[in-house]
């Protein structure tokens, strides 16, 4: 009798507890948060309208986040205001919502709250947004609230455009192809390169800024939005706002003569003076009368002199082995032309490998016993055998003078360990304007004229790679733009003693691993 007395009791206070919970699943007393996040708000949608109620948000009525448009400038689909947050995950999102001739009272930095109850979330010309609903849903909280900033390669977008829509972005370092006649203006439909994909920039006829002339270079704030091809599919596009989202890198096109196409640093087996560089022209080059040179690096603490570079690339002078230089003043390369710098033996991978002779050799040296052209005196390693907590470092140079001011014309880090930056002493290896690097930050536009400095600090990793590895950096400089248009990757290629030159020069067969989708740095018009 206790037992059955016991078993009704807990039955009916179950069944009380379970009757005063709410429809919406909360515990007694729990208030859901009447604004949702954007990341979840977007997942609602699944190819079909969906109507927007208290019940299908999860007990929510809205949103609340950042305006990021902007009709001043009259680019922007009208009627749009668009809103970010940041409240899931970390995760940025935004949202279209469209209230009609309302939305030009907003500017970028207003903080709002959106009531959403009623409106339909769908997708109309590409963009997914919220329809049927008017101004009176928004209220705005604060004003001149900080964006941060949203650096977004281009490949990004065209990869996974969803993710970004009605999220303020920028595209660094976007430049227009073809290059710009003088003539040329924003309006229409504009392919922008930034090193990472082609995309369009999309300009109203009737922006206020449609007939500004292109600049060579610059970032590009704005949105995304869709353009219909003819196929009937909607293709992303960025949308400036106004004529401020255009920041202005250069209006002159700098071309470099040579790029840095890869090296090994570790051969197998004894090196005996094994260690060699792949370089790139982009032009032909005859070197007796246009001479460059190129230095090595490392910061191995054996080798003085010790400390941060204070001579950047020419540390060391003629008696140190921090810096190693080789002039390039005799012999030609076509353009589109590999060519080869170091190994006095000419063999692909050190002792009892394949001869790599027939390549083109500008500078073939035992530096075990010949010091450098002015920098670095005898050494065996220019480079450090794979020692993680080092950093080997290749550049080039126009012209065979050498100084602590020199700037190169273009530069490849392995690692970031050893005393490579000293930011008291602004000393530290000069960089050029490359794929990977900036001597102006793009985004700041503060002077960051070393590596490891700002943004510089993008470069190879050699952890878990031992003897044999060469460093393919393949990507693809266009020679008409003087610019890389797609970035050089950070790739290996494990060779043995039968590797032949065709591995440095051509295509990798794609195997999975490290050498996935390799190709080798190439130069295109």
């Amino acid at each position: 009798m206790n037992r059955l007395i016991v078993n009704m009791m807990s039955l009916f206070f179950a069944l009380l507890i379970l009757g005063s919970c709410d429809q919406t699943g909360n515990f007694p007393g729990a208030e859901v948060n009447p604004n949702i996040a954007i990341y979840d708000l977007r997942s609602f949608y699944r190819g079909t309208d969906f109507p927007l109620t208290v019940e299908s948000m999860l007990g929510a009525r809205g949103i609340t986040g950042l305006v990021i448009s902007d009709h001043s400038g009259k680019n922007l689909p009208a009627g749009l205001l668009m809103v970010q947050d940041k409240m899931r995950l970390n995760e940025l999102r935004g949202i279209a919502i469209d209230i009609g001739a309302d939305a030009t009272k907003y500017v970028p930095g207003d903080s709002v709250t959106v009531n959403l109850v009623g409106g339909i979330l769908k997708r109309v010309d590409g963009l997914l947004q919220v329809t049927g609903l008017n101004g009176t849903v928004v209220t705005k909280i604060a004003s001149g609230r900080p964006i941060a900033v949203n650096r977004i390669p281009s490949s990004y977008i065209l990869a996974d455009p969803d993710k970004y829509e009605s999220t303020e972005l920028v595209i660094v370092k976007g430049g227009f192809d073809p290059i710009p006649a003088p003539t040329d203006t924003y309006s229409g439909e504009r392919v922008v390169n930034d090193g990472f994909g082609n995309f369009i920039l999309h300009t109203e006829s009737g922006a206020t800024f449609a007939n500004e002339p292109l600049p060579g270079m610059a970032n590009f704030f704005g949105v995304v939005a869709y353009t219909m091809d003819n196929d009937e599919n909607y293709k992303p596009h960025l949308r400036i706002r106004k004529a401020e989202d255009i920041t202005v890198l250069s209006s002159t096109i700098i071309r470099a003569p040579i790029v840095i196409s890869g090296y090994i640093g570790d051969v197998q087996g004894t090196d005996l003076d094994g260690e060699y560089m792949q370089f790139l022209a982009t032009q032909d080059i005859d070197f007796s009368v246009t001479p460059f040179s190129v230095v090595t690096h490392n910061t191995s603490s054996g080798y003085s002199p010790t400390g941060p570079p204070l001579d950047s690339w020419a540390t060391g002078g003629t008696t140190g082995k921090r810096a190693y230089k080789f002039d390039l003043t005799s012999g030609t390369v076509s353009k589109g032309e590999y060519f080869y710098v170091g190994n006095s033996a000419k063999l692909i991978n050190g002792v009892g490998s394949t001869s790599i002779a027939d390549g083109k050799w500008i500078v073939s040296r035992k530096t075990g016993s010949v010091p450098g052209d002015g920098i670095g005196a005898v050494t065996t390693d220019v480079f450090l055998n794979g020692v993680t907590a080092y950093t080997d470092a290749i550049a080039v140079f126009e012209g065979t003078v050498v100084d602590k001011f020199s700037i190169p014309i273009d530069v490849i880090v392995n690692g970031s360990g050893g005393s490579i930056w000293n930011a008291a002493q602004q000393a530290g290896l000069r960089i050029a304007n490359t794929d990977w690097y900036d001597i102006i930050n793009p985004v700041t536009l503060e002077e960051q004229p070393f590596y490891k400095q700002g943004s510089n600090t993008i470069c190879l990793t050699r952890t878990g790679r031992g003897a044999g590895h060469f460093y393919k950096l393949g990507g693809e400089y266009n020679i008409r733009l003087g610019r890389w248009v797609k970035a050089r990757q950070d790739k290996v290629i494990l060779l043995t003693l039968t590797s032949t030159r065709s591995e440095l020069e051509t295509e990798y067969p794609v195997g999975g691993g490290e050498t996935e989708g390799l190709v080798p740095t190439k130069v295109v018009e």
